[in-house]
């Protein structure tokens, strides 16, 4: 587990949030369908059912966008790391070009002398 990327992680917990919302939504869905269908007025039936279908409705919205800004953080987190990868070899490049001239110049030098 030490070598996991975290954007997997994060990944992960988006979808164990979108998991977790969408079954609470049901849950509250199904207790609304189970009032309207005991409901005495035509109104209250009708005004019961189009809470449910509204409810769902935003829930879906919600994990949608709950969904896609864990999977835009992932993105981040692993573009991050790879510019953060790419500036750690080009300065050990520049370092080891550095000490490769270094020593260019003091062999010319010994040559020389």
């Amino acid at each position: 587990m030490a070598e996991t990327d975290l954007d997997v992680v994060i990944r992960g917990i988006g979808k164990t949030q979108h998991k977790a919302l969408m079954a609470e939504a049901k849950k509250r869905q199904a207790r609304l369908a189970g009032l309207a269908a005991k409901a005495k007025t035509k109104e209250s039936k009708a005004r019961l059912k189009q809470t449910a279908k509204d409810m769902m409705l935003h829930a879906n919205a919600a994990a949608r966008r709950l969904q896609i800004g864990c999977e835009n953080a992932a993105d981040s987190y692993a573009r991050a790391m790879r510019n953060a990868l790419e500036e750690l070899k080009a300065a050990e490049a520049k370092v080891a070009a550095a000490a490769k001239s270094k020593a260019e110049a003091k062999k010319a030098a010994k040559n020389k002398g």
